[in-house]
């Protein structure tokens, strides 16, 4: 079945500097200068795969707007705002931890990726698409309302949610989030939230190393609005289908949301240099599907996708695609050129270990009456 997604991408999402640093360290006297691993690359790549592929014949493009400031300061406070936009006028700049530096103008490029990802949101709610797919740069799920962290400027799903509660009404959002690293500004900035429930598959202890843990469930009147999935490197196909089977499905349809949103980073996959996971685009490919299953059953179809992380430039592109494949029901034909090495990988099966974590989720959530 083919459906009419959208799609977002603007070659300033291309535009935005993270500097010569190696990797995340500066140079000096001893580091030699290089890029950072949150370069152009992967991104300007997928985009570039989409177009080869002719799939983007078969998207609706969607241009994206900026984000006002009014649309910011629903998530993040004043001071935040304020440190990105004078950040910004310098040559170098930082978003708030101290490891996350950009280039001269990158406030005005943060406001157009959260604005993409409105966009994205309010052609789905509208109906001008089925689902839609928001290529953006820089990420947003680390940032918090008060601190931008993990090369995340601003919130950008939060953002669009707030967005949508305020022009639309939309009460009830699931966010699913498959980045390898944990989603802890999406989890710290509706942690008391009930209405909002952030599901987090992550490599445990990555990135934060403090959070994520499988007891963050959520605190006050959102007790119970928090699942996290932390599992163990090395994970592969078997380990992230079976938290999807076990987990985020249950979930959604015990929360049954008006809208659910994904933080798709591709940085579990194989070969990432930030991650130590071993997925692969077939799986990514199920995921996507699987979602868009549980978006027609649940929600009219209302599925958000918001680019988050992935630094393999040569693999991120394939996974994206499977992933724009799985939404839209076309298939382009453009094989996974690294299948024949990295789908018989034997890290894929689920090991004792992984199926521990998923299980411990499972019950925390299902005491929590967090699935049926």
């Amino acid at each position: 079945m083919t459906r009419n997604t959208g799609y977002v991408w603007h070659e300033r999402y291309g535009w935005h500097d993270t500097g010569t640093f190696a990797g995340i360290v500066p140079p000096g006297p001893t580091v030699q200068p290089f890029h950072n691993f949150e370069s152009p690359e992967s991104k300007v790549r997928f985009n570039s795969l989409v177009e080869v592929s002719g799939l983007v014949e078969h998207l609706t493009k969607l241009r994206p707007r900026l984000a006002t400031e009014e649309d910011v300061l629903r998530v993040h406070t004043p001071r935040h705002v304020e440190h990105i936009r004078s950040q910004s006028e310098n040559l170098i700049g930082d978003a708030g931890d101290g490891w996350s530096p950009f280039g001269r103008g990158a406030y005005e490029i943060a406001l157009l990726a959260a604005g993409g990802t409105i966009t994205a949101t309010e052609a789905v709610l509208t109906g001008a698409v089925d689902n839609a797919y928001a290529l953006v740069r820089p990420p947003g799920h680390h940032a918090e309302r008060d601190l931008g962290m993990g090369y995340c400027l601003f919130a950008n799903i939060a953002i669009a949610i707030e967005w949508a509660r305020a022009n639309h009404g939309v009460e009830r959002i699931a966010v699913v989030d498959y980045d390898v690293h944990h989603g802890n500004g999406t989890q710290e900035i509706y942690e008391s939230d009930p209405d909002v429930l952030a599901i987090s598959l992550h490599q445990d202890r990555l990135f934060p190393q403090h959070t994520g843990l499988v007891e963050e469930t959520g605190v006050g009147e959102g007790a119970g609005a928090s699942i996290n999935v932390p599992l163990p490197a090395g994970s592969g196909n078997g380990a992230y289908l079976a938290a999807f089977e076990r987990v985020v499905a249950p979930a959604l349809r015990a929360f049954r949301p008006q809208l659910i949103m994904v933080a798709s980073g591709f940085d579990a996959s194989a070969v990432d240099p930030l991650g130590g996971m071993t997925v692969t685009a077939s799986a990514y490919r199920s995921m996507a599907s699987t979602l868009v299953e549980l978006a027609d059953e649940l929600c009219d179809g209302r599925l958000v996708f918001s680019h988050e992380g992935g630094y393999s430039p040569v693999y991120v592109p394939y996974c994206g695609l499977a992933v724009l494949e799985a939404i839209s029901g076309v298939e382009t034909g453009v094989p996974d050129p690294y299948a024949m090495s990295f789908e018989n990988s034997p890290a894929h099966p689920l090991k004792p270990w992984q199926d521990e974590v998923i299980g411990a989720s499972e019950v925390l959530a299902r005491q929590l009456g967090l699935v049926v």
